[in-house]
């Protein structure tokens, strides 16, 4: 809000009612899509990892074996890990209504638009609830939760887009869009007036078809979730030994030919052992089931959205619609976006599952050096999502190829992916280790994310509603940078207070911002370098001290120790 009225105020004097309710309404049509990205993304989020916490640590087990029912534990889980957003909810409440007390912003919309992030809240936070029961690690339960969020929206853009034609049976396609997208449905919700469409029937309008879809959603997937709570868990993968496979020891004052015979004997029933590495860390990333057995669920689901991505892509290069790098970045950013949210999140998770399961106290105790552990984990991170990096560096090579992107620009596009990638894969396992709570670690984390690549393009886009030059807007943006970086240094560096991470938490949101501008001005040279500079930095910042100061940072012991 006063990002917005000191962007408004620095580009044109407020003489009247008119230009506060002009206010009102700019502010309200900003807010709410904010507020629904805020809300669907940290429900799913944390949905998710509240119930992958309790599996990771095995207490899951213990509720099931207790007098709750399936109804109160699925609902129960889902209602306390919502409550945070929930409450988020309520207070923004009295805060859209001071936009309607400016005018330009009705009663109405505003009970529109709550509903619409009331119920997307609920459906998505019932799909991280369902997908976190079903899945058996902490990473496949995030990772499917945000593919499946991501191809939700993805698929209803591309109807809302005309891809499959201007009407799609007796609807057009953007109040169908409306319909099932809760981006669509809150752009929709957020206009003075919603139009009737015949299509819909009784329901009337595409908002309110979407209310009945997002409730439908949240029912049917609760319901699966109580039919089939006690059916996933616990794990069918576990192993048991039947009592016929236990082969009796031969007696101690057996013949030794006889023993030695026993012993041949039995052996050729044991599995073969398997050497390990000199690093057992990454010897059990890559050789070991340690994320589970069904990650091919989540690698087809990505190859999926890689795909639409590519599709996209090559068909803006046949029609020669890139004329500028910016037309084909703007394609590229959401496949990017997410692969990096994929990486940070297989990162912290690594570590957090460690936790969890008590693992992460044994390791502390081996003679393993911090180097081992984290460049073990480090290696483990990007094995694991080999697919999610690979293929968005290979989609651009392929844009170069196709005459889309000049070769000095594809260096640039893969040098600062590099660069990014290693920048959310360190991040993951800093937040792993100052944060002991699974769920605030995970949330820390993928937020940090959230708020580098989201939050400063919201910025932008507020900032850009208005036009004037730039000094007038110089204030309201300074402010947005200054705010965010104490932000970030309360999530990153409060724990462990570091003068590093404190410059590099100030200098990331600027970093960000420049070279977004500068991108869209072709400057591609200044936003490699800074990108490289400031994120590389940062990098280092997070890294050094994991290593130098491990028991530090793991809570082992304390500075003054």
């Amino acid at each position: 809000m006063s990002t917005v009225w000191l962007v408004l105020t620095g580009t044109q004097l407020v003489r009247d009612i008119g230009d506060l309710a002009r206010f009102g309404a700019m502010l309200f049509q900003i807010l709410a899509p904010v507020q629904l990205a805020l809300g669907c993304f940290f429900a799913a989020l944390l949905a998710a990892s509240a119930v992958a916490h309790e599996k990771d640590r095995r207490t899951l087990i213990l509720l099931l074996l207790t007098r709750l029912s399936n109804c109160e534990l699925v609902l129960g889980k889902l209602a306390a890990s919502l409550l945070g957003v929930l409450m988020m909810l309520a207070t923004a409440w009295p805060v859209f209504f001071l936009a309607a007390l400016l005018g330009g912003v009705s009663a109405a919309q505003i009970a529109r638009v709550f509903a619409v992030t009331l119920l997307s809240v609920l459906a998505c936070g019932s799909l991280g609830s369902v997908l976190a029961l079903w899945r058996e690690k902490t990473f496949q339960a995030v990772a499917m939760t945000v593919l499946a969020m991501v191809l939700w929206l993805a698929i209803w853009e591309i109807v809302a887009a005309g891809a499959l034609g201007e009407r799609i049976g007796p609807l057009p396609a953007q109040s169908l869009a409306a319909a099932f997208s809760p981006w669509q449905a809150i752009l929709e919700a957020t206009k003075p007036y919603v139009s009737a469409e015949p299509g819909f029937g009784v329901l009337g309008s595409s908002v309110h078809a979407f209310l009945c879809v997002a409730g439908l959603i949240t029912l049917l997937l609760n319901g699966i979730a109580v039919l089939m709570v006690r059916v996933w868990n616990p794990s069918r993968e576990a192993v048991l030994v039947r009592p016929e496979d236990e082969r009796p020891e031969a007696p101690a004052n057996a013949p030794s030919r006889q023993r030695a015979d026993d012993l041949q004997a039995g052996s050729a029933n044991q599995p073969r052992t398997r050497r390990v590495w000199d690093n057992p860390i990454i010897w059990r990333e890559i050789r070991t089931w340690a994320y589970g057995r069904k990650m091919l669920v989540v690698r087809l689901a990505y190859l999926a959205l890689f795909a639409l991505a590519a599709g996209g892509l090559y068909w803006m290069v046949r029609d020669r619609q890139i004329g500028q790098p910016w037309h084909a970045f703007f394609a590229l950013a959401p496949l990017l976006l997410l692969s990096l949210v994929l990486v940070n999140a297989q990162a912290v998770t690594s570590l957090t599952s460690e936790r969890d399961a008590r693992a992460l106290d044994l390791l502390l105790v081996t003679d393993l050096t911090a180097k081992e552990i984290v460049y073990g984990k480090l290696g483990g991170v990007f094995y694991n999502t080999k697919e999610m990096v690979a293929l968005p560096l290979a989609l651009c090579l392929g844009l170069w190829l196709g005459g889309a992107l000049s070769l000095e620009n594809l260096i640039y596009l893969v040098g600062g992916l590099t660069v990014l990638y290693a920048f959310v894969a360190v991040l993951g396992l800093h937040a792993g280790m100052i944060y002991a709570n699974s769920g605030v670690a995970v949330a820390a984390s993928l937020g940090t994310v959230f708020f580098l690549f989201v939050g400063v393009a919201v910025c932008m886009r507020i900032m850009m509603a208005f036009n004037g030059s730039f000094q007038a807007q110089f204030l309201p943006f300074f402010a947005f940078m200054v705010l965010g970086g104490v932000a970030l240094y309360v999530v990153l560096g409060a724990r462990n207070p570091s003068p590093a991470i404190g410059l590099a938490s100030f200098l990331c949101p600027l970093a960000t911002f420049y070279a977004i501008t500068s991108f869209l001005l072709d400057a591609t040279l200044g936003v490699f370098l800074v990108v490289s500079i400031v994120y590389g930095f940062m990098t280092a910042a997070m890294l050094v001290p994991a290593i130098c100061e491990f028991d530090v940072a793991t809570g082992r012991t304390t500075l003054e120790e």
